[in-house]
């Protein structure tokens, strides 16, 4: 077999909690994301040929061992319940930085689903292959939430509370926002990062929260903006990790002050992320990464639109 029996998926990286909506609620992203190619072979199971950067050299950091693998985890999960008793070979291209809360694991997770699903006699439709990209994320993540996975795979704006998996949710998005995405140098461990979170909130605190959420949901159902801003809050997870990312106040300030409709981490962090008109994307990109560099971070940035494609299938 040669390099042309591979099929190849995209799958974006993401925007989990989108701040109100924790571990119920995420965004894809443009530009972002991780490629998964595989092909059959005469063995047995699925292993990982190699994992390489986007650049093209051998990830320095990633597991080869398809045990520890989020991509080899979920292409597994897919092929033990619909393949045809071949083996897999995967190659993972990280396009996605580690540890960003840009949904890394999701986006290899879901490629690699993705992937697989081309390999199948009869292709299963996208929606069924959430679960087996969980499958990945689950081991990841530490806890079966899809706010990551479930933008990766369909794109856009998606609620996916765990009461309601494997159903997701397509929400529709008010016309002229955009988001803007910034990762700074740093890394969170994400099941780290869930595992210091308070166990307990108030009455208050909770009522709060899901008023922010639902207020949200209504906004995209009523093309609200104005209503999207007063919701676009987190009272409840983002104080609690906001001083893992030092940077994080000043770039929020700085976005704020700029006309952003909210500002807040992207999953655990560092990412940060910020949702605003259209026409006052490109700037806040430069305002925001003029706050991370000026905290001494540098940084990169991507604007997207709210309905950004998820997975698929690229040359």
């Amino acid at each position: 077999m040669s390099n042309s029996d591979f099929v190849t998926a995209f799958a974006p990286a993401s925007i989990g909690n989108l701040a109100v909506g924790f571990d119920m609620l995420g965004l894809s992203i443009a530009g972002a994301g991780d490629r998964v190619s595989a092909r059959k072979t005469k063995g047995q199971g699925v292993v990982i040929k190699e994992v390489r950067g986007m650049d093209g050299e051998i990830h320095p950091y990633l597991s080869g061992n398809s045990d520890e693998n989020t991509a080899s985890l979920a292409a597994r999960s897919l092929w033990d319940a619909a393949g045809d008793g071949a083996g897999i070979e995967l190659i993972v291209y990280k396009g996605v930085p580690l540890q960003s809360g840009m949904g890394s694991s999701a986006a290899s997770a879901v490629a690699a689903a993705f992937a697989v699903n081309a390999l199948l006699d009869e292709s299963l439709p996208v929606e069924e292959l959430l679960v087996h990209a969980l499958a990945g994320e689950k081991f990841a993540s530490g806890g079966l939430h899809a706010d990551n996975v479930a933008p990766s795979l369909i794109g856009g704006l998606v609620l996916c509370p765990q009461v309601l998996l494997p159903q997701m949710i397509s929400l529709p998005v008010p016309d002229g926002v955009s988001s803007v995405l910034l990762h700074p140098e740093l890394q969170v461990n994400t099941a780290e990062s869930r595992n210091r979170l308070a166990k307990g909130y108030t009455t208050d605190l909770w009522l709060a929260q899901q008023g922010y959420l639902a207020g949200f949901i209504a906004a995209c159902a009523q093309n609200n903006v104005a209503l999207m801003a007063e919701c676009l809050k987190d009272v409840i997870i983002e104080p609690q990790r906001a001083e893992s990312v030092p940077c994080f106040r000043a770039v929020q300030e700085a976005a704020l002050k700029s006309g952003a409709l909210g500002c807040s981490l992207s999953g655990s962090g560092p990412s940060i992320f910020a949702l605003c008109l259209d026409n006052d994307a490109a700037n806040l990109a430069v305002v925001m990464e003029q706050a991370s560099r000026k905290m001494g971070y540098q940084c990169q940035s991507w604007i997207s639109p709210l309905n950004a494609p998820g997975a698929r299938m690229v040359d």
